[in-house]
């Protein structure tokens, strides 16, 4: 017997539990897709980090802190930074279009800065009347001293016996020498930093050009075998052109302040530099060949005084440079004119020695080509130019004209 009884194949057992309702699957209905499960997410490798400051004109101030605390003016941290190599290209990387813009910032994030947006400082103002005055006086009287001490002598000549004579010469050359210290001493030749060994370098110069040439020509002919004769016109010309190279100087020196003031680019600045550097060159030239000539004439010469022109120039860009803070390059031309004209009757006396005639060769073929004077203007010369191309890029930047 069964237990239970048997259920009809069409009904159903109240008394049974029924089974769990199996929903029916409904459509396919497209999830949204803020109902998507967030997908893990994978292990990216972290971007590096930048490396240096966020701020770079907060580096290179730290880099130029004392430059900038001691600043009076914009202008003169824009010098600063372009001695050390800042250009307007560089200073694109501190996000400036200049080094002009540059400086400004730094000027005014400088502590101890009052705020406000920083105005370049003008630069002192040019000399007054008196003060050219004074040192255009001081810059005639060397060449005074020299004329007055040559008509002594000519006005003289057969009258004072050779120890007179040669007092008044010595007389004569020092306060030429006492008149062209306190010359070189104010005014725009002034050399700020001092001029080094150029002084000694110049003493040698000026004693060849007024006895080099009688020198040159008692070696070449086989001596010397007796005083050679001195040549006072070049000394009296050179002196004389020390008022015009006073005022060049001084003409280009305002004239470059002013343009640098009015500049808003160390590009443009030096742009307008070498045209004025030039126009004060050729002034000086202007000038320069006509003393020369009238006292070569007065000393009975021919009227061509080329060595003593050279080294006219040479002296006046050395110069120039010393009184910008620049006194190395003027030093090592004027050294090697002196090493040039040293190397001339020292190669001729060592041409005599057997076996060494070659090297008197160069010697003898420029004093028959030019003269003995050939010797000194190519020296001279040579230095001069190469001072001069040296010159155009030294004092086309904005730091050479910014020294005290």
């Amino acid at each position: 017997m069964r237990d239970h009884p048997i259920r009809p194949d069409h009904g159903e057992d109240p008394t049974m539990p029924r089974p769990a309702e199996i929903p029916a699957r409904p459509a396919e209905i497209p999830a949204r897709a803020a109902e998507l499960p967030a997908r893990p997410e994978r292990c990216r490798p972290a971007a590096p980090a930048r490396r240096g400051p966020a701020d770079p004109v907060k580096s290179l101030m730290h880099d130029h802190r004392d430059l900038c605390e001691r600043a009076v003016s914009p202008l003169e941290i824009a010098a600063g930074l372009e001695a050390h190599g800042l250009t307007d290209r560089t200073a694109a990387r501190y996000r400036h279009r200049d080094v002009f813009a540059l400086a400004e910032e730094l000027y005014a994030r400088t502590p101890d800065r009052p705020a406000g947006p920083a105005v370049a400082a003008p630069l002192p103002p040019g000399p007054d009347t008196e003060a050219r005055a004074g040192w255009t006086l001081l810059a005639l009287l060397p060449g005074a001293a020299c004329l007055a001490t040559a008509g002594l002598l000519r006005t003289t000549e057969g009258v004072l016996g050779g120890g007179a004579r040669a007092a008044v010469t010595v007389t004569g050359a020092l306060l030429a020498c006492l008149a062209l210290r306190l010359c070189l001493g104010r005014g725009p030749l002034r050399a700020p930093e001092g001029a080094g060994r150029a002084g000694m370098y110049a003493c040698w110069l000026l004693s060849f050009a007024v006895y080099g040439e009688g020198l040159l020509a008692q070696v070449v002919s086989g001596g010397p075998d007796s005083l050679w004769e001195a040549a006072p016109a070049p000394l009296l010309g050179l002196t004389a052109a020390l008022a015009p190279a006073a005022w060049c100087a001084h003409l280009f020196t305002v004239r470059a302040h002013r343009k640098l003031t009015g500049s808003r680019a160390l590009e443009e600045f030096g742009a307008g530099v070498r045209p004025l550097l030039l126009a004060a060159f050729a002034l000086f030239v202007c000038a320069l060949l006509p003393l020369l000539f009238l006292a070569d004439l007065g000393f009975g010469g021919d009227g061509t005084p080329v060595a003593a022109a050279a080294l006219g120039v040479l002296f006046f860009l050395a110069r120039l440079l010393a009184a910008h803070g620049l006194p190395e390059p003027g030093a090592v031309a004027l050294a090697a004119a002196c090493a040039l004209e040293a190397a001339a009757p020292a190669l001729v006396l060592a041409g005599r020695l057997p076996g060494l005639e070659p090297l008197a060769r160069p010697v003898h073929a420029l004093v028959a080509a030019g003269g003995t004077g050939a010797v000194p203007a190519l020296a001279c010369g040579a230095a001069a130019l190469g001072l001069l191309v040296h010159a155009l890029a030294a004092l086309s930047r904005a730091s050479a004209h910014t020294r005290a």
